[in-house]
């Protein structure tokens, strides 16, 4: 090998290892690096499928897919079956394996979805960490149809750098989650111990001012200053309530009826189907059921509200409504406030759907799908 080649792909190599090794951006990270991958080897095209624990795969990163399997927004790269991932789950691939045909391909021959470019077959390596697994690192080029034995050593060899990042990558979100979770704790905490002890006593004092007052005028100050000191010793249990929902280890069921109720909300609930999420999906249909029972206080006029449930093995559905005085709001609309567009981009960030109804006279409903 002339020596000029070579030292394109050690620096090329050198590359991959500096972006594995500090990149924090999970998806940015692997597609740069599928980049870097195929111009080492020349090959054209490549994907990176991460498998979770149950056995759920996601295009992570993808570089030059045919049109046949980028048709419609990579539909047929998201879902469906295919031999290396059926492998991977049946835990049988546990090295670089070298020549599979794509049932993915396949498949979109067969109902016409696209031009292929030649591509039919593809290299599949694990991504591992030790014993851990984590994915799929898939590679091809049009007409070819074999890979050479030092061909698959360098994909398995930087498939384990892949794999080693991921888990880093993973180990330092969790980190920075416990992390948050933590803050979340000691400052309510602190607001407990502190600002709400004092809230309550200037409560206490101006209750006491009030029986004592001698004049009308100075009773009724008074009287105001306790109002004041109630409504905000409210809003600050609402506040400690959100950093640090009591209930929630109990189920999202039990901390949202919880948190109505201190709202002083009464709330009606309908579940169907098992009411147990992943972290992730009970974390934030905690945080839009929160905020919806929040601007159902503040905002709707009314006491009542409507909760359901609706898991199935694929999506979760939560549904919040109320009979209050509603507002004008069309679809063709941008929604007009922060925290239902909060609770849009909260939905929308595993990959959800918001929907927002509302007219006046009519009440307001949140409605938001999210899989699972």
């Amino acid at each position: 090998m002339p020596r000029k080649v070579r030292l394109e792909e050690i620096s090329i190599l050198k590359e991959i290892a500096e972006l594995l090794n500090e990149g924090t951006e999970m998806n940015a990270v692997l597609a740069e690096v599928l980049k870097k991958l195929l111009q080492l080897t020349g090959l054209k095209t490549g994907w990176i499928f991460l498998i979770d624990e149950e056995g759920v795969h996601q295009l992570a990163a993808f570089e030059a897919l045919p049109p046949a399997l980028t048709y419609d927004s990579n539909h047929r790269m998201c879902k469906g079956e295919c031999w290396c991932v059926n492998r991977y789950r049946n835990k049988k691939l546990t090295n670089a394996t070298n020549i599979i045909e794509c049932k993915r391909i396949e498949e979109a021959i067969a109902a016409k979805a696209g031009d292929t470019l030649g591509l039919t077959h593809h290299a599949t390596v694990p991504l591992r960490a030790g014993n851990e697994r984590f994915g799929l690192l898939n590679v091809g080029s049009p007409n070819k149809t074999y890979f050479q034995q030092e061909e698959l050593a360098l994909l398995e060899s930087v498939a384990f750098q892949i794999g080693t990042a991921v888990k880093r990558i993973m180990l330092n979100k969790r980190e920075q989650e416990t992390a948050l979770v933590a803050e979340r704790n000691r400052l309510a905490r602190d607001l407990h111990d502190s600002v709400n002890q004092l809230l309550f006593s200037l409560s206490l004092t101006a209750r006491a001012g009030t029986e004592m007052a001698e004049g009308a005028e100075i009773g009724q100050t008074f009287h105001y200053i306790q109002d004041l000191a109630q409504e905000a010793l409210g809003e600050m249990r609402a506040l400690i309530w959100q950093l640090k929902p009591q209930g929630l280890e109990n189920g999202i069921l039990c901390a949202l009826k919880g948190y109505a109720e201190m709202l002083g909300l009464l709330i009606e609930i309908k579940v169907a189907g098992v009411a147990s999420f992943p972290g992730k999906v009970e974390e934030t249909l905690w945080r839009i059921g929160q905020e919806a029972l929040a601007n159902c206080k503040k905002h709707s006029q009314s006491s009542h509200v409507y909760l359901s449930l609706d898991r199935n093995s694929k999506s979760v559905t939560m549904v919040i409504k109320d009979h209050g005085c509603g507002f004008h709001y069309s679809q063709c609309n941008d929604i007009p406030s922060y925290g239902l567009k909060n609770m849009k981009a909260r939905t929308e960030a595993l990959d959800g759907k918001f929907q927002l109804t509302s007219a006046p006279g009519t009440g307001t409903e949140i409605k938001v799908y999210i899989p699972v």
